[in-house]
Formats: C-alpha cells, structure tokens, sequence
C-alpha cells in the first residue's frame, strides 16, 4: 500500500503545488494537509479555506498535543531562533512525522510532495530518512519556477494569500524570519498577536535568555512611536529604489511581483524553514 501526501503551509508555492497535482495529475489520491502551531495568522486560515474550495477536497489539520507555551518552558524559556528553530522541529515536522509513522513503520510508502521550484537550486526537501519515505519535487521536475506559480494561482482564480500585502512568509505570527517593518505591521494590523510576542519575548529576557525577537532590539523598543516611524521610512526608502528598476511584465499589471524578500535583497523567504513559508 502506499499514501500520497502534500503539505499546505499557507503559502503561495505549496498552495500553487496542490492545483497542480489536482490538475495534471488527477490519477493520484493526494491527502492534502496543514500543520496548524496554534499561532498562525489570520489571513492563513482564510486562504485555506478558500484553497479547499479550489481543490474540492479536505486539506487535513495537523497539530502537536503540546502547545508552543509548553515548549518554551522545555527549552528553558529561551525563544526560536535561527540556529535552534525548536518551533518548527517540534510544532511542525514532528506531527507530520508522527502522522506518517504508522504506515513508515507497518511498511508502507509514503510520498510526500513539496513545492521546491526549479529556479530554487539551492533547497532542497525533507531528507529521506526512511526507505519508505519518498521526497517528490514535482515543480523542479516540471521546470516551473516563480512565474509559474503565480500563474496557476491566478488561473485558478484564488491568486495570492492576503498576507503577501504586508508580510513575505506565512507560519507563525512571531516569525523570528521577519523583517522589522514586517514586526510593525504585525503591531498595525494584529496587535493581540504583537502584544503576545512582546510577553513571550520578556519571559525569555527575564529567564536570562540573550535574544530578542527582532536582532538588536526588543518589541518594546522596536514598538516606540519614534522607531516604527524610522523603520517606515527605511523601508519606504527601499521600497523606492527597488521600483525604480523594476520593470512590469504587461501580462500582469495589478499583480504583485515586487516582494518583502526583493525590497530587502534577501533570499526568498529570508531564511525561513520550507514547512513554514513555501
């Protein structure tokens, strides 16, 4: 027996990837499924269940039985980060992983399909750490990179999730991947979701921990009226610069095609972990 399954993390690619599946490749019974950490935007559950509209089929929750709350206080209060990136470990990649076990263990083949493009050469997926786990990148099989993902989206009329206007991932509220303007919207258009991060944040600092949320500074600082107005400015700024030499493909006037990552020459995604973002 074998199992077909891809996950959905509220972000364009993967989204774009189960359209897809469902259109060039209908022969295949893909389970579709989202690992839910219980601190996702908003924005993230309403484009799901538009997307499940579009596929005509479940997309399955995941979750861990334990909360983030639970976890901060197993790694002694200290935040995610970069390095350690303990939130997608434990809230992302183990409830897949503890999903899939059953049939892993009873011999099954499980194959996962992740939305790697082909103009992403430097990612890879999931490692195959079971012989019966089998990674698909089908878009980089296909040779479909970035521009081909928007046009499924549009093509099937569901476009861009709503977040894109003012955040470049999708994942957890307090992303530590984020850009400070990316921290000020957050402030802007989600304030519990900012002011939960700010208390996560002071019971680390608290508990002795060296990071903060945002490099070099807490929320509290970065939240100052003066700051957020420094950081809008500088951000205006580059804003300003990337559109002066962009130039709009006639075929997609009113499509979003400058993104977060472009305005501040970073690597799509900033770093963020593929589960989380893709």
């Amino acid at each position: 027996m074998e199992h077909h399954v891809l996950g959905i993390s509220g972000g364009k690619d993967s989204a774009a990837l189960a359209i897809y599946m469902r259109m060039y490749h209908p022969e295949i019974d893909i389970q579709y499924f989202f690992t839910d950490t219980g601190k996702e935007l908003p924005e993230v559950y309403d484009f799901l269940n538009e997307l499940e509209g579009v596929l005509g089929k479940e997309i399955l929750k995941l979750s861990s039985y334990k909360t983030f709350d639970y976890y901060l206080k197993m790694f002694n209060n200290y935040l995610p980060s970069p390095q350690t990136r303990w939130c997608t470990r434990m809230l992302k990649l183990k409830p897949f992983q503890d999903w899939i076990k059953p049939w892993l263990d009873a011999g099954e083949d499980v194959y996962s399909y992740v939305a790697i493009r082909a103009d992403e050469e430097h990612r890879t997926g999931l490692t195959q750490a079971h012989p019966h786990l089998h990674v698909e990148l089908p878009f980089r099989k296909a040779g479909i990179k970035k521009d081909g993902v928007l046009e499924i989206l549009e093509t099937a009329g569901i476009g861009l999730p709503k977040y894109y206007e003012w955040r470049s991932r999708s994942g957890c509220t307090f992303c530590f991947f984020q850009q400070k303007i990316e921290w000020v919207h957050l402030l802007e258009r989600h304030p519990e979701a900012f002011r939960e991060a700010m208390e996560y944040e002071l019971i680390s600092l608290n508990s002795g921990a060296p990071f903060t949320w945002s490099q070099g500074e807490s929320l509290e600082q970065l939240s100052q009226p003066n700051r957020v107005k420094q950081i809008k400015a500088d951000f205006e700024k580059r804003k300003a610069k990337q559109l002066s030499s962009f130039r709009q493909n006639p075929l997609r006037i009113g499509i979003q095609e400058v993104s977060m990552d472009d305005i501040y020459d970073a690597d799509e995604g900033n770093g963020a972990c593929i589960v989380c973002s893709k």
